[in-house]
């Protein structure tokens, strides 16, 4: 089988391998797609902690072709989405229930081999049973879908309530259509991307804005003119950017809260304004991986609740994908998938 390798910082291998043969708790799984994510490019850059050598690719869907001798509740032939954060259970995180938490957190994509491969291998415990139906290609964004659902949970949005996402990516377009199911009756989408703004309009944003139409981006959202006179409820933050983590606070209204979703790189500074944190008691809120949520995100792709065909931007092979990887997404990119050919 061919797996793709990250051997070390800024080095990616195409390798033949053995086909991986599962331990009593695991399950063989054929990949049918995984979504190249930025955290795989911060990999690729160092800027996101890893073990090389490893496979990355944590946003993957696939079909069982095995299962361990413990296992009984999948069988082969099954499709299933992987969570591919696999918390110790026993360190005091993990009693607290603060599984994203665990001070021992393995990761498969990062830790342990993943998706950008013919097949891999997932603790039963981690695997989530999708239609047989369904478009393997969605299956392939339940665990960005579980990481933007504990965003919108910490949010703890309600009926009539308002939201600003900044960002046009996958996860800013996941988040608009999680806010309108939330009951959020303003959605304001900020990004670049006229085609994005186009696209969250049809996924439910009820306004957008191009942050480089010249013009402070605060004063044209909240002020007494804007989108939202006196800001949102909840600022989603998900573009991963220095400048946008530290704009998400004046969005917010009093009282309000901003959530960081984007992952910036490792080590990078962002500055705040603690007085007027304090004086308008807005939350600074962080939101890490997906705790006890990729069951319900793959529950929502299978009804067809979220909308992810027209995120899907391109499929590309495994040959492919190291090229992709090493280099800055094309301009209007908002999910790759790597798709073996079996």
């Amino acid at each position: 089988m061919k797996a793709l390798f990250l051997e070390d910082v800024g080095k990616l291998a195409l390798r033949d391998i053995e086909k991986p043969v599962p331990k009593a708790d695991e399950l063989l799984i054929r990949i049918e797609a995984c979504g190249i994510c930025g955290t795989d490019r911060h990999l690729f850059l160092g800027e996101f902690p890893s073990k090389p050598p490893v496979t990355p690719g944590h946003e993957f869907v696939g079909v069982i072709e095995a299962v361990g001798r413990d296992v009984t509740d999948f069988e082969p032939g099954m499709r299933v989405t992987g969570d591919p954060n696999i918390a110790c259970g026993h360190c005091a995180e993990c009693q607290r229930g603060r599984v994203n938490l665990c001070a021992n957190l393995q990761a498969i994509g990062i830790h342990r081999n993943g998706g950008f491969a013919d097949y891999a291998v997932l603790p039963h415990k981690q695997a989530h049973l999708l239609p047989s139906s369904l478009n393997p290609l969605h299956g392939a964004f339940c665990e960005p879908l579980a990481c933007c659902l504990h965003g919108v949970d910490l949010a703890k949005l309600k009926a009539g309530s308002s939201a600003i996402v900044i960002g046009g990516g996958v996860i800013g377009l996941l988040v608009v259509q999680l806010a309108r199911l939330a009951g959020a009756t303003d959605v304001v989408l900020i990004t670049r991307n006229v085609e994005k703004r186009q696209l969250s309009e049809k996924l439910g944003a009820t306004a957008t804005l191009d942050p480089s139409s010249g013009g402070d981006v605060v004063e044209q959202v909240t002020g007494s003119s804007g989108l939202l006179p006196g800001g949102a409820d909840v600022v989603f933050e998900c573009a991963g950017l220095r400048q946008t983590v530290e704009e998400a606070p004046f969005l917010a209204r009093r009282g309000g809260m901003a959530i960081i979703l984007g992952v910036l790189p490792q080590g990078e500074k962002a500055e705040i304004e603690p007085f007027d944190l304090l004086f308008r008691e807005v939350a600074l809120v962080t939101s890490f991986l997906n705790p006890f949520t990729h069951r319900r995100a793959a529950e929502l792709i299978a009804s067809g609740m979220i909308v992810v065909k027209p995120l899907i931007s391109r499929t590309i092979g495994l040959e492919e994908a190291a090229g992709v990887i090493s280099n800055p997404a094309i301009a209007g990119e908002i999910r790759t998938l790597v798709v073996p050919q079996h």
